[in-house]
């Protein structure tokens, strides 16, 4: 058991930080989604955190002082823009980007922990231990908690890879795919992937597909045991609320008991929360807007079908997936009707696909922060034994 010496009040505050991170990284993997409330007080924490160490470099006459604000500079100027910039590129997840943010504010030098070793059986009280061991040439915490990171990421990219290979899977997809049996999406995270030539490519995001068989009442298993009776948009009556597509935050999709005893929400409802997605960085939809079936799209004999809001829906709409993206506000993750049915048909007709999971970043980045402050740097540390730093 580790116990803290002695350390700076900043980076004891710091520490802080470390179980809203933690507790992010876990519902990044369970929900892929992390309610906005968890990053204003971790926020706070990191700007009180910044502000008695800034105090303490006042008035940054001295070396100390000067590499304070230039650490510091980096840190607010370069990473709080490059994680806004990752978010509007997809790149980020909302979630992702407010977590950067964070760090940038509550980290922008290495915080140093230094612990008596008389903790350790084999040791003796005369000597210490400085954590982390081999800080960063550069000193942003921050910075090295995000390298950590992408490198952790690699790290999981290649085991994907090599996990497929093992199993005898070869495909231009084993190296950002997992191939998963249809009856397990409505549990999964992630994106069909077509495979057709050399470079897999993105299909129906699995949230978008819970977000509609949640409008429509119904399950996969109900789709793939009928799926000529559903590819008929006559067939859907009552709709309802399609929630954000989260797995554990709305009614279940695979057939199964909610185990809270959830019911459909009725069309006025919201089970969504305030909450950012994380993973898949697309816009989420807007599940509170009007989930009712206005406009039933086989009950009309011109040709069309108006719900009101002077949108005309063609009859020949196979699976009502056109009806669906009107109906709820927002973009369904970016879905277009031709890559729902194209989803629809798949998971319908197949037995297995191939998914790509995703990377849930938060967690990466929870380790990436945990390795920056006991180990240190890991680039930092292998340029420099391969001599280049």
């Amino acid at each position: 058991m580790t116990v803290l010496g002695v350390a700076a009040a900043a980076d004891l505050l710091r520490l802080l930080v470390l179980p809203g991170f933690a507790w992010a990284a876990y519902r990044d993997v369970r929900t892929r989604r992390v309610a906005s409330r968890l990053w204003v007080p971790l926020l706070a924490i990191g700007a009180l955190a910044f502000a008695v160490e800034a105090a303490g470099a006042y008035p940054f006459a001295d070396y100390a002082g000067r590499l304070f604000l230039v650490r510091a500079g980096f840190s607010l100027l370069f990473l709080i823009p490059f994680s806004l910039l990752a978010y509007r590129l997809a790149a980020f997840g909302g979630a992702d980007a407010k977590a950067l943010v964070v760090l940038a504010v509550a980290f922008p030098t290495t915080p140093q922990y230094v612990v008596p070793l008389w903790l350790f059986p084999e040791a003796t009280w005369l000597h210490t231990v400085a954590f982390p061991v081999y800080p960063s040439t550069l000193g942003v915490g921050a910075m090295s908690a995000l390298t950590n990171a992408v490198l952790l990421g690699a790290v999981y990219i290649v085991a994907l890879a090599v996990a497929n290979a093992v199993a005898g899977r070869f495909s231009p997809a084993m190296a950002v795919g997992r191939w998963t049996p249809v009856d397990d999406l409505p549990e999964t995270h992630g994106q069909l992937l077509r495979v057709s030539g050399l470079r897999p490519e993105r299909g129906l995001d699995l949230d978008a597909l819970r977000m509609y068989l949640r409008w429509r009442g119904t399950t996969l298993a109900a789709l793939r045991a009928d799926p000529a009776a559903h590819r008929d948009p006559g067939s859907v009556e009552e709709t309802h609320a399609p929630t954000d597509g989260a797995v554990h935050d709305g009614p279940r999709t695979d057939g199964g008991v909610d185990d809270g005893g959830f019911e459909f929400p009725d069309s006025e409802g919201d089970a969504t929360g305030d909450t950012d997605a994380t993973g898949d960085p697309s816009d989420a939809a807007d599940t509170t807007g009007d989930t009712s079936a206005a406009g039933d799209a086989a009950g009309d004999t011109d040709g069309s079908d108006t719900d009101g809001d002077g949108d005309t829906l063609t009859v020949d709409d196979p699976w009502a997936a056109e009806r669906f993206l009107t109906d709820i506000e927002g973009s369904a993750y970016g879905t277009t009707p031709e890559t729902l049915r194209e989803g629809l048909d798949r998971v319908t007709r197949e037995e297995a696909l191939w998914v790509s999971p995703g990377l849930p970043f938060l967690v990466p980045l929870f380790a990436g922060l945990v390795l920056a402050l006991t180990y240190g740097d890991v680039l930092t540390v292998a340029l420099g034994a391969l001599g280049l730093v």
